[in-house]
């Protein structure tokens, strides 16, 4: 055996002593990676745990350490609250009518404006007149032929009267004559009838509007060859004014409508935006279907509007508010003041000493955001409508922008020192983030001006 061919210590480093090297490399980078992610897992912690410290700190300035909490007030007050059925509504037209041409022709002429109004009889289209201005000039002629010949035939049949009396001709020359003169008179009136249908064919090659309404987009163009009775239409007509309101109501509503409906007084309905926002019309209720849709359990009512602005358009979805009946002088809360108690409703009422007083109440009907209350409240009293979640019975509120009356003053300057000492406390005893969160809120309730003044 050559040994001289073994690689040794000075033909190169071996093979194991590189991947020895290889997976220190590796291992390395995955440490240098594993401690990348935990200093950045680390730093989002830190943000989280302030964040959250910040805000307690914030609640132990305001809550944990018996100060007055913040919220924001309303007066009791008093107004005049509608009954009102809310629904979903569809606005539909009185008439749409679709112009379709009535005699074959080629349309010579457009007379509309794509979307503007028309009146009842205005003109929107004329057809070629000319083939059926021909046909009646044919029929007028016909007629007059044969009206002659029928004055010709009652002349005749004078005559064979008079010579019929002097037994000049047979009875059966004068019934001959007879039937001569009804058969010319036969044709004389359908020669009429041709006549009013060509005048009829002839007038229907001016196309006019048959209501008052807004034009549609134009479906065919000038010069095309229309036929009679067409699928595509001319335009369409949609009438305007008065717009109607189609809407459907629970049939459990129907006793308390029929009660109000029947005092021979129109009802009022008021049609909204979607976001009930807007008020865009008001109208009355006209009619009431006959019959409760099995499926659903509603019945359908019609209410028209003047839509002297066009507000409502065809097809538009609105919501629909049917009043009943208008509640005058109703005592009235805005709608974050009521509270929705496990056994009643309730309010907070603020007191002359700046403390709460929780009281049952009973709720009315509800007028946007303002609900009438028919016991419990009167009119000139203080009721929480923010920040009534973190209150109870008796407790010290803050008004923001009010001064404190007498009778709390000295209480809450009391309340105030407490509240300081026990964070004094609190922060001696602390260390690190605890004590820095401790001290803003120190600061932050001007305990530190009150140790410079004393």
């Amino acid at each position: 055996m050559d040994f001289q061919d073994a690689p040794g210590p000075a033909g190169g480093a071996p093979t194991g002593s590189t991947d020895t090297e290889q997976q220190g490399r590796a291992a390395r980078h995955r440490r240098i990676a594993w401690i990348g992610l935990g200093i950045f897992a680390l730093l989002i912690a830190f943000a989280i745990y302030r964040h959250h410290a910040s805000t307690n700190a914030r609640m132990m300035g305001l809550k944990g350490f018996g100060g007055p909490m913040p919220v924001s007030v309303a007066q009791v007050g008093t107004a005049d609250v509608p009954v009102v059925i809310d629904a979903l509504g569809t606005v539909t037209p009185l008439a749409t009518v679709t112009v379709r041409p009535q005699v074959t022709g080629p349309l010579v002429k457009i007379a509309f404006e794509e979307g503007e109004t028309v009146r009842a009889g205005d003109l929107l289209a004329v057809i070629d007149p000319r083939p059926y201005q021909a046909a009646l000039d044919q029929a007028q002629g016909q007629l007059a032929r044969d009206q002659a010949a029928l004055e010709n035939a009652r002349v005749d049949l004078a005559r064979y009267k008079r010579l019929l009396a002097q037994d000049s001709v047979s009875a059966q020359t004068y019934a001959g004559q007879e039937a001569t003169v009804r058969q010319d008179e036969a044709q004389v009136e359908a020669d009429q009838a041709s006549v009013e249908t060509a005048r009829l064919n002839l007038s229907y090659c001016r196309i006019t509007s048959p209501v008052a309404g807004r034009v549609g987009l134009r479906q065919v163009d000038l010069g095309n060859l229309v036929q009679a009775n067409q699928t595509t239409p001319i335009v369409t007509v949609t009438q305007m004014h008065p717009m109607s309101v189609l809407f459907t109501v629970p049939e459990n509503d129907l006793t308390r409508i029929f009660k109000h409906a029947g005092a021979k007084r129109k009802l009022v309905v008021e049609a909204y935006s979607r976001d009930m926002r807007h008020l865009i019309a008001t109208g009355t209720l006209a009619s009431i279907d006959n019959q409760i849709s099995t499926t659903t359990g509603t019945l359908q009512m019609r209410a028209l509007f003047e839509n002297a602005h066009s507000g409502l358009f065809p097809d538009e979805f609105v919501n629909v508010k049917l009043v009943l009946d208008t509640l005058k002088n109703q005592i009235v809360v805005p709608g974050g003041a009521v509270q929705n108690g496990p056994s009643s409703t309730f309010v907070y009422v603020v007191e002359p000493n700046d403390t709460v007083k929780l009281r049952d109440i009973v709720t009315g009907p509800t007028d946007g955001n303002m609900i009438a209350i028919t016991s419990g409240l009167t009119a000139g009293e203080t009721v929480v409508t923010d920040g009534a979640d973190q209150l109870r019975n008796g407790a010290h509120v803050r008004i923001p922008g009010r001064k404190p009356s007498a009778a709390a003053s000295a209480p809450a300057a009391g309340a105030d020192l407490a509240r300081c000492a026990r964070l004094a406390a609190a922060r001696r005893r602390a260390s690190g983030m605890k004590a820095k969160f401790l001290t803003r809120a120190y600061e932050r309730l001007g305990c530190s001006r009150r140790d410079s003044k004393t």
